[in-house]
């Protein structure tokens, strides 16, 4: 209070209403967290007609990358790869669509990284997108080196990879916390350090992870899908 006194009590109100603003998840973001997967479709659907009538927009097509991200990553917590893959694959075209129109963009680019290791399902896919979901979010973190968002897609990234090439837990945990030391109220970086945590064995700290990812997105149903097969002891 004493702080809106000397803002005086509108100003604090606009700065009260624009922070529950910043907060709240997009209708994008809740889709994803709920794993409603008509709705993502739908998404993808309706940003992919508005990028094609104005081809040369960049963030057009970057929305176009996101929705089918939000919608590969759902059908990847649903275990099912194949749509997975089809979903990042459209987000592809997209994405690098995006970077060509706009390529200091350190988002665009974690984006894309993303839905190149989405789009990997086998060994020949692999050698197909692997390099380049690495070339991609090198480039983001260097655009970016105090990106949050950036860490948690390089930490999935290296999760994802073969241990004999220096991924796995060990590898992706550093990322993890590298993304909460820059910003400590990032959910998804909780999220992905408690399931590195737990395929680590070490289940007590998985579990404080999550329920820290759920405090801070209590309605992401794939962090408490990861909590409840979390074994407690």
């Amino acid at each position: 209070m004493r702080g809106c006194r000397a803002l005086g009590m509108s100003a604090c109100a606009t700065l009260l209403l624009a922070i529950a603003f910043a907060a709240s998840p997009s209708p994008l973001e809740s889709a994803r967290d709920m794993q409603d997967r008509a709705a993502l479709e739908k998404f993808v659907n309706d940003s992919a007609d508005a990028a094609a009538k104005i081809p040369s927009d960049a963030e057009a097509q970057y929305r176009v990358a996101l929705a089918s991200s939000y919608l590969a990553e759902v059908e990847i917590e649903l275990h099912d790869k194949k749509t997975a893959r089809a979903a990042a694959e459209r987000g592809i075209k997209a994405g690098e669509r995006a970077v060509q129109l706009k390529p200091d963009s350190a988002e665009y680019y974690r984006v894309l990284a993303t839905l190149y290791g989405q789009a990997i399902t086998d060994i020949m896919s692999g050698f197909s997108y692997g390099p380049k979901a690495k070339d991609a979010i090198n480039k983001a973190v260097e655009k970016a080196p105090n990106n949050s968002s950036v860490y948690v897609a390089r930490g999935v990234g290296n999760y994802y990879l073969p241990a004999q090439l220096g991924g796995g837990p060990a590898g992706a945990i550093p990322d993890f916390q590298k993304a909460i030391q820059l910003d400590p109220r990032n959910a998804e970086a909780y999220l992905w350090l408690g399931i590195s945590l737990r395929q680590s064995k070490q289940d007590a700290e998985a579990r404080k992870a999550f329920e820290r990812a759920l405090s801070l997105n209590p309605n992401r149903v794939w962090v408490k899908q990861q909590l409840d097969k979390t074994p407690a002891k």
